[in-house]
């Protein structure tokens, strides 16, 4: 049996990259067109940060304490702006190892918020299944095929010439193979 090629495998990979990065569109763009359900003072985010504070302890909790809930409009702008430029990163395929990376964080971030992390059974829920499928565009060079990374990441061929070169040895005694 004869294993796929490494072109049918970067196919797939391509096609879970652009799903990935839509998901995080579709959870971005509503974010932006309609923003009051989302932003401060009455959206979303404010009850959000609030129940997180309430499920959280140690220095995440200080952190949601002391510094979001003071700024929670520029950390609301963060995350709508965030979901959004991942998916872009990930639909594009355009940095698409950074646009992982920040699918990974953010949602881990969520989980966090909600004081999951140290759940078994919310390590089942939609943020953990988006933070994987960032996962693999951080780890696998997802965006060099059908992708605007294969456009950054042309590999030139180097060609060195090759010199020659003289190594004095002096002469053989006798022969040195076995008789």
């Amino acid at each position: 049996m004869n294993l796929p090629s490494s072109r049918v495998y970067g196919g797939w990979l391509a096609l879970v990259r652009v799903l990935t990065g839509l998901i995080w569109l579709i959870h971005g763009v509503p974010k932006f067109l309609n923003s009051t359900v989302f932003m401060p003072p009455n959206g979303f985010i404010v009850t959000y940060v609030q129940e997180g504070i309430g499920k959280t302890a140690g220095p995440y909790h200080d952190f949601l304490v002391g510094v979001v809930q003071p700024n929670i409009g520029i950390f609301a702008e963060l995350v709508r702006l965030g979901e959004v430029c991942v998916g872009i990163s990930l639909v594009l395929g355009l940095f698409t190892r950074l646009g992982g990376l920040f699918g990974i964080l953010l949602p881990l971030d969520y989980m966090a918020a909600r004081g999951a992390l140290t759940t078994f059974t919310d390590w089942s829920s939609i943020d953990a299944c988006m933070a994987l499928l960032s996962a693999i565009s951080l780890v696998l060079p997802t965006g060099r095929v059908a992708g605007l990374d294969a456009f950054l990441t042309r590999r030139r061929v180097v060609r060195t010439a090759v010199v020659p070169e003289l190594v004095p040895e002096r002469p053989l005694d006798r022969p040195t193979a076995p008789p």
